[in-house]
């Protein structure tokens, strides 16, 4: 699987992953000393829904242009949503959806600090084009699973690691992630680790799986949301994220946002599958 964020951008993934990690970010934030993100491969930060790639795909249609047009949202979401168009005020382009990269360095406090790693020449450009102005940021044309060994643990000594790679080793991703995760946990045992992944066959997730619940972090949280049955291998049929040291109620914080995320981002008709639930608990 190939998953560039130009195609997808906005989709229902997208919105899965970035609601959650709105939550996260509030998570950290309430404590008054700086945090560290580290973003491994961050994409070049945000992109034009009107543009030629996202066009082909249309999938932000059934993404983040069905929620500005949903009622009842959580306040988890409604913040969320401000957000993206506070960005897209900003841009002066009203079809605008800010990646990982710029939701997070919007969120940042005076001495937060946020690395970002990205090794595509095309996507550091986008990085720089729209953070490399702001001082905080900090922008590195390199491989993410290496800057983990190079930047962990931070001086900051708290923070978040956000791993989004592309999949395009799909099943041999997984093994690296596992191995860089141990390798990470060893190192900086109190970071929070938040991983996105694709859902096309369930099954072929459930070494990951058990791998995640007897892995060195203290809790692991999983969110899932399915818009398709997870058992056909040609199409993005969930998103997953998981969260390792996962903040205190962090389930709790989300639960609300992610079931009205099934209600809102299904297919017609249906409801998404929504899971969430701990792989491993202290």
């Amino acid at each position: 699987m190939n998953y560039q964020h130009a195609y997808h951008a906005g989709n229902f993934a997208d919105v899965h992953k970035h609601v959650m990690l709105l939550a996260l970010l509030d998570a950290l934030q309430q404590k008054a000393t700086p945090i560290s993100i580290l973003d491994t491969h961050a994409g070049a930060g945000g992109y034009a829904l009107d543009g030629r790639e996202a066009q082909a795909t249309g999938e932000a249609e059934a993404g983040i242009e069905r929620l500005r047009h949903a009622a009842g949202a959580p306040e988890l979401v409604q913040r969320w949503l401000a957000g993206i168009e506070q960005t897209g005020a900003e841009q002066h382009a009203s079809r605008f959806y800010p990646g990982s990269p710029m939701q997070a360095a919007a969120r940042l406090r005076e001495n937060d600090v946020l690395q970002l790693c990205e090794i595509q020449d095309a996507a550091v450009a986008g990085l720089r084009s729209h953070l490399g102005r702001q001082r905080q940021v900090h922008i590195h044309q390199r491989d993410g699973y290496a800057a983990m060994k190079a930047l962990l643990p931070p001086p900051q000594k708290r923070g978040l690691v956000l791993i989004d790679p592309p999949y395009e080793a799909q099943d041999e991703e997984y093994r690296v992630l596992q191995t860089c995760l141990t390798e990470a946990l060893q190192r900086w045992p109190g970071g929070v680790y938040a991983i996105w992944y694709p859902v096309k066959q369930q099954a072929r997730l459930q070494p990951f799986y058990r791998w995640l619940a007897h892995c060195d972090a203290r809790r692991v949280l999983r969110s899932e949301l399915l818009i398709h049955a997870g058992d056909s291998p040609l199409r993005l049929n969930g998103s997953g994220m998981v969260v390792l040291n996962a903040p205190w109620q962090l389930d709790q914080t989300v639960r609300e946002s992610m079931h009205y995320l099934g209600t809102q981002l299904g297919e017609p008709g249906h409801r998404a599958a929504m899971t969430l639930d701990w792989l491993r608990q202290d």
